[in-house]
C-alpha cells in the first residue's frame, strides 16, 4: 500500500478525529480510504449517466423508456 502525507485543515481534521473516537473507522487512513471509494463509486455513475445520455442525444432516440433508464441509474447508484 501506498503511504503519503497530507495536510488538512483544522475543521476536517478534526472531524476525521471525531469519527475515529467514535469507533465509527479505526483510523484517518480507513476513513479517507472510504472517502476516496465512495468518490469513485459516484464519478463511475456519473460517467455511466453522462456516456447514456450522449448515446441518445446522438442516436436522436433510445428505446428505453423513462422509466427504464430511471431504474437503470438507480439500481447503479445501490450497488
Amino acid at each position: 500500500m501506498a503511504r503519503q502525507s497530507i495536510s488538512f485543515t483544522n475543521p476536517n481534521d478534526a472531524w476525521l478525529k471525531a469519527q475515529v473516537d467514535s469507533e465509527e473507522y479505526s483510523s484517518k487512513s480507513e476513513l479517507v480510504n472510504d472517502l476516496i471509494r465512495q468518490a469513485r463509486k459516484a464519478h463511475a455513475q456519473i460517467d455511466w449517466i453522462k456516456a447514456k445520455l450522449d448515446r441518445a442525444e446522438k442516436s436522436g432516440f433510445t428505446e428505453d423508456s423513462k422509466e427504464d433508464i430511471r431504474q437503470q441509474a438507480k439500481n447503479m447508484m445501490n450497488g
